[in-house]
């Protein structure tokens, strides 16, 4: 059996965990992927959730093969049997413990956010993690907790190989793991979404679940999450759609060249839009076959006739009014099918996009109040958005954000997006554009 993705997975390992309920428990993640588990694991035990931080001590040259690991408050483990096997010399150690050291605690700052760690000295601690390979981050995390006092360690990870957690049950003391195989493969196949987690989203999660009276982060309701394939402009396109319970409106998402639906920043963004209680489609507007040729992935016009299809189909399944989301050339293909004669779409954001390769008659044409975010040291692209937005007649706006390259990959940089789009949808989406332009805004 595979999962839908790691939320999916968090539910179903919580199952596995119902005697917990009601203990002295704390839920621990590890960054990044353990922790979207972590939270629904927590959120369903009714437990504090925190991000457990580890860093393995890799022996140089050869940094998987571990000779321990640091955890917070000055925690080390040591394997003294591979120091002797490796010949490592005190100063090679140190080196090694002052790297790991300052990046565990870069990670730290970045995910709590000031926050103090909950305690876990005379607790059990629960470990979770997304899945188990070699088993050795999830070793060292173990080690590291019992060493900070935890009373009891249980280490629960939705699969893994056999011989990984058999070896961990000697470390844990208890360890849940609903499927062992015997030969795995990576984790990712387990999976049917398996997107990176980006550290944005981790900082969320943790930040929702830190709320009061909160032991997890809220979801407006509970979606309808399904895989469809949709007849779009002469194929067949995938595309995952996930309705939560009363939407108001729907976006359609557009990605960039290069990536797909399971883009793990826009999986990001969608999901903080499902929490607003928006429906999100997000969708290939080329075929496996098609996306290997180059030509096919800069067809502005090829992929905007896809995603007016996809919009069709969506207002019709869902009866909701219909906005775009598109990132990279998946804007300029956003612009051009929200500019169709007929097509009724309330409103447009871009992400990191690449509006000059829309046409200029589409820019001059549009109506749908349109959002333009870029990143404040992405120069050239700022640059290319400037030229489009001079173009437009609509309702229209730049937001820049500060200290963001292209990608958005940046500690926050992420979530502003998400919030961005969030706030100009939820304003917009109830607007008709046909008729006269609205008032530009700058």
């Amino acid at each position: 059996m595979r999962y839908d993705d790691r939320s999916a997975a968090g539910r179903l390992l919580a199952e596995e965990l119902d005697e917990l309920r009601g203990q002295d428990v704390v839920v621990l993640g590890l960054p990044r992927g353990g922790v979207p588990v972590a939270a629904e694991v927590a959120r369903r035990l009714n437990a504090p959730l925190d991000v457990l931080v580890v860093r393995k001590l890799g022996v140089p040259g050869q940094p998987e093969w571990g000779f321990g690991a640091v955890g917070e408050h000055g925690v080390r483990v040591l394997n003294r049997d591979v120091i002797s096997e490796a010949g490592l010399a005190s100063a090679e150690l140190e080196a090694v413990e002052a790297a790991e050291r300052a990046e565990l605690e870069r990670r730290v700052r970045a995910y709590r956010q000031g926050r103090e760690p909950l305690p876990v000295t005379g607790h059990t601690a629960l470990v979770v993690d997304d899945g188990l390979a070699t088993g050795a981050t999830a070793e060292a995390a173990c080690r590291v907790v019992r060493g900070q006092g935890a009373a009891r360690v249980v280490l629960a990870v939705p699969v893994g190989p056999t011989h990984s957690v058999a070896r961990l049950r000697q470390v844990a003391d208890e360890v849940i793991c609903p499927q062992t195989h015997r030969i795995l493969g990576s984790v990712g196949a387990w999976y049917r979404h398996f997107g990176q987690v980006p550290d944005d989203e981790v900082t969320s999660l943790l930040a929702r679940a830190a709320e009061p009276g909160s032991s997890s982060p809220a979801v407006a309701s509970s979606p309808s999450d399904r895989e469809v394939l949709i007849p779009a402009a002469g194929a067949r396109v995938s595309a995952r759609l996930v309705v939560p319970d009363g939407a108001a409106a729907a976006v359609a998402f557009a990605h960039g060249s290069g990536s797909s639906r399971l883009s793990p920043r826009n999986q990001y963004v969608a999901t903080a839009l499902n929490r607003a209680g928006l429906a999100t489609l997000l969708l290939d507007l080329l075929t496996d076959g098609e996306a290997h040729d180059r030509h096919n992935v800069f067809d502005i016009l090829l992929l905007a006739r896809r995603l007016h299809a996809a919009s069709v189909w969506l207002r019709e399944e869902t009866g909701l009014p219909v906005a775009y989301f598109g990132a990279s050339t998946g804007a300029a293909a956003a612009l051009e099918a929200a500019a169709l004669s007929g097509s009724d779409v309330r409103s447009v954001v871009s992400r990191g996009g690449r509006p000059d390769l829309a046409t200029p008659a589409a820019l001059a044409r549009l109506r749908a109040p349109t959002l333009l975010i870029v990143g404040g040291r992405d120069a050239q692209v700022l640059s290319l958005n400037r030229l489009a937005a001079d173009r437009m007649h609509c309702e229209h706006r730049i937001a820049v954000v500060p200290g963001a390259t292209h990608l958005f990959e940046e500690p926050g940089t992420l979530t502003t997006v998400a919030e961005l789009a969030r706030d100009w949808f939820t304003t917009h989406l109830g607007r008709p554009t046909t008729g006269t332009p609205p008032r530009r805004s700058a």
